[in-house]
């Protein structure tokens, strides 16, 4: 009897059951601000939000290129893919407005993707650690007289990214400056080598006659190394507005380097298997909690178990490195042992 009770006491506990509720959820859209008008009804305040999250969802989960496939999705069809949405009044500055929250249908999202052969982006780490160093008149601005490092995050509502500068440091200048004379070829991960294990770039800017800036960005994303030239046009532009544009387009660049280096292809998940060992320290109900919070893993089957230890079957997306990261973030240890898997919470 005792151990009929404990078979379905883990059958119940790592049933699937969706946390819509998670903090990190990939699939909310927060802070979505409508105005109220008389002419318009709560139903079409609502559409009105819903479409708009759709858009934001979209430029936060996939490539500009894809983005096109879904933008004439009619609005019967985005409704369709809703979970739930949440309004509120918007009491801190305008109290004509309206603040949605929309949660998009996981499961929804990603048979639409699938259907239509599109990869998106999951970001899980969204630090990231940039020095932009200013190239004018054959002279070298890293911390001082340098606008883009001094003005970098003046402006960064709604950014998929959170750009950190590294603080002055006298090795860094000393390093830069050893190496004016082939800039492009520093190692990064000497140079900032207390984010070894974040994202992190360099971004020469240099200012160039007719109107032109010449920028090159030398990063390394996900442990890879990635560079990429851009040549900003000055046009119509005042100087004050052509450098607050060139950090833009900076930001707007890296943001798809990063999206593109942690896409995840529907098609083609991955399986795991696990043992976890039934001892005092076992909590159940806490691992099935955690792990039902992160939002690479799909689904988890319980394939064997008896009174010392459950085997289960773990189904991802993307890699195991990164599921592992999430593992660790939850305060779930996997580890391999004698070529077995085993997880436990810590």
């Amino acid at each position: 009897m005792k151990l009929f009770k404990q078979i379905i006491l883990i059958l119940i506990i790592f049933s699937k059951t969706e946390n819509l509720l998670s903090d990190n959820n990939l699939f909310n859209v927060n802070n979505i601000f409508i105005e109220k008008r008389d002419n318009i009804s709560n139903k079409q305040l609502a559409n009105l939000a819903i479409q708009e999250a759709f858009k934001e969802l979209l430029k936060k989960i996939l490539l500009d290129e894809d983005i096109l496939k879904l933008s004439n999705l009619n609005l019967s069809s985005v409704k369709s893919l809703v979970a739930y949405y949440n309004v509120s009044q918007n009491n801190k500055e305008n109290n004509n407005q309206l603040n949605f929250s929309v949660t998009f249908d996981k499961d929804k999202i990603h048979n639409l993707l699938y259907k239509n052969k599109i990869l998106y982006s999951n970001i899980i780490d969204k630090e990231f650690y940039i020095l932009p160093i200013l190239l004018s008149n054959d002279k070298i601005f890293i911390f001082s007289n340098n606008f883009f490092y001094d003005n970098w995050n003046e402006t960064n509502e709604d950014e998929l990214l959170e750009f950190i500068l590294p603080l002055e440091n006298i090795e860094i200048i000393q390093n830069i400056n050893k190496s004016r004379n082939n800039l492009l070829d520093i190692n990064l991960s000497i140079l900032l080598k207390e984010y070894s294990n974040k994202n992190i770039a360099l971004a020469f800017i240099e200012n160039s006659e007719f109107g032109v800036k010449k920028i090159y960005l030398k990063t390394r994303i996900q442990s890879n190394l990635i560079s990429k030239n851009l040549n900003l046009k000055k046009n119509d532009l005042e100087k004050y507005d052509f450098d607050k544009k060139t950090i833009f387009k900076i930001k707007q660049e890296l943001t798809k380097l990063v999206k593109s280096q942690n896409l995840i292809d529907i098609s083609t998940p991955y399986f795991l298997n696990v043992k976890l060992n039934l001892d005092k320290k076992s909590n159940l109900v806490l691992l099935s909690s955690r792990i039902k919070k992160i939002s690479l893993i799909e689904d988890i089957f319980v394939q064997e178990f008896n009174k010392d230890y459950v085997k289960l079957k773990i189904k991802y997306l993307g890699k195991l490195e990164k599921v592992i990261n999430q593992l660790q973030i939850k305060d779930i240890s996997l580890r391999l042992i004698n070529n077995e898997w085993f997880i436990k919470t810590l």
